[in-house]
């Protein structure tokens, strides 16, 4: 048997499960059967854990390895982050104003603890470090020798941000799931992509969907806000702090801009643990 933890941001879902319990098994074929949402369990992915730091001095610590609902591995998610270090914080009775420190295969991300709620289901309010940003224009030729404009973002794994002026998120009177389908595994990106669509409400506010590698429509994204905070912030006038809205609830993005790091603030809460075969 296989205990774990469920956890989700803003509906983005995960297991947490630690690499001791998953000795001797494929990460990537139990990641699919836990993350079947019909004989699994069901999740977005699965976040493999190891303490580094438990009860010593400092910071609490410990590493990551992700892997998406599909099996394969991903460098980061934000969400998935933020999920495991709400698990951490309960484990280690932390309180606001504690830091927790992730090795993700991303980079080292430190998670500051804002606020913690024991009532019912155990939550947290978490602002995470996310790193520098790269970024730069493209167009990617799609079927139909269509031509998508956008943003390239690397915020420790890889993305593709689109701004749209329709409510619908739309992309030349195609819907977004189908041209995030055709970008996702475009030649143009070998190891696939995330992408985003952005329509901007307020130079404060824009609202996103996201079509995630790996794992395909989803409701939210750690990474994904960063991107599209950073796309938005760095070519489009938008400024910080700038509120992101997903379908799963929105989360806060602030950055100074290029070559300085970026900070995410969103909630996590844990509402299921368990056993599995």
């Amino acid at each position: 048997m296989i205990p774990f933890i469920k956890a989700h941001a803003c509906g983005n879902d995960f297991l947490i499960v630690t690499e001791d319990a998953a000795t001797g098994r494929d990460w990537a074929e139990l990641t699919r059967k836990l993350c079947e949402r019909n004989t699994g369990v069901g999740a977005d992915g699965v976040e493999f854990f190891a303490w580094t730091n438990e009860s010593g001095p400092g910071p609490k610590s410990g590493r990551i390895r992700l892997h998406n609902s599909d099996g394969s591995i991903a460098e980061i998610s934000g969400n998935g982050t933020r999920c495991v270090a709400a698990w951490m914080a309960e484990a280690t009775n932390a309180r606001a104003g504690d830091s927790l420190e992730i090795e993700t295969d991303a980079g080292l991300r430190v998670c500051h603890v804002n606020a913690v709620n024991h009532a019912g289901e155990f939550t947290v309010d978490i602002t995470t470090g996310m790193g520098v940003p790269l970024f730069a224009r493209r167009t990617v030729t799609i079927p139909g020798g269509v031509q998508v404009e956008g943003v390239e973002v690397s915020t420790g794994n890889p993305h593709f941000v689109i701004i749209v002026d329709n409510p619908d998120f739309e992309v030349d009177g195609q819907r977004w799931p189908s041209i995030g389908q055709q970008i996702c595994g475009h030649p143009d990106f070998p190891h696939q992509t995330n992408i985003e669509f952005v329509r901007i409400l307020s130079a404060s506010e824009i609202e996103i969907r996201i079509f995630e590698r790996g794992v395909g429509p989803t409701t939210s994204s750690g990474t994904g806000t960063s991107a599209s905070a950073t796309a938005a912030i760095a070519l489009h006038g938008c400024t910080s702090p700038l509120r992101v809205i997903a379908p799963g609830g929105a989360q806060t993005v602030l950055w100074n801009g290029p070559d300085t790091e970026m900070h995410l603030t969103g909630p996590a809460a844990l509402i299921a643990r368990g056993e599995a075969w």
